[in-house]
């Protein structure tokens, strides 16, 4: 039973007062749905009230150098998000082809990048789409065509996508990205667990 809400807007200078009153409601899962800053203020303010819900984070907020690191590596242990991307930080990538060659891509054209940032990542995976795309146009480049093809992406793989995550869209569908996997925060990064979860709507 959902027993609070808040929200809040960009200019607002902190969320802190928010997060002591969803505590004082009673509530046992803390679901923060923030920008970087905000995200860094909730993870903050939940370990000094000594709060101990379980916190489930939404994945815009989940940067381990823009949210983890600042809020400090202590106080986001065991909280749980959702991702559809690798992240450049997690040791696990450090040989793969996909992630070398993301960092070849910021070393060239992003030096001062920082890579710990998933929303460089993000921005990556977005390029790489519409690459993609421009190419099945070929040499018909007209708004027309380009939103033919935008509409008919089928099963895509990324260099930066998880193993088992793809893009797909149709013209009834432009949402590209359905599927996902669960983390846990450990230490000082992010751990996967379980399997590709998908949120495909009519099977």
């Amino acid at each position: 039973m959902i027993i609070g809400e808040r929200s809040y807007e960009t200019s607002t200078p902190t969320i802190d007062s928010y997060v002591v009153e969803l505590k004082s409601a009673g509530a046992d899962i803390f679901i923060s749905i923030t920008t970087p800053k905000f995200a860094a203020q909730s993870i903050k303010k939940v370990a000094e009230l000594g709060w101990k819900p379980l916190f489930i984070l939404n994945s815009v907020g989940t940067s381990t150098g823009t949210v983890m690191r600042p809020a400090g590596f202590e106080n986001g242990q065991n909280i749980v998000s959702a991702t559809y991307q690798k992240d450049p930080t997690d040791p696990q990538w450090k040989d793969d082809a996909g992630i070398k060659n993301f960092d070849a891509f910021l070393t060239k054209y992003f030096p001062e990048g920082n890579r710990e940032d998933l929303l460089l990542m993000t921005g990556y995976n977005v390029a790489q789409t519409i690459v993609h795309v421009l190419k099945e146009c070929g040499d018909d480049l007209t708004r027309a065509s380009i939103m033919k093809q935008a509409a008919s992406i089928r099963s895509l793989q990324l260099e930066g996508l998880l193993p088992g995550v793809t893009i797909n869209t149709s013209a009834t569908d432009f949402a590209p990205i359905k599927q996902f996997r669960l983390r846990k925060f450990k230490g000082e990064r992010w751990e996967l667990f379980g399997d590709v979860i998908g949120s495909e709507v009519g099977g």
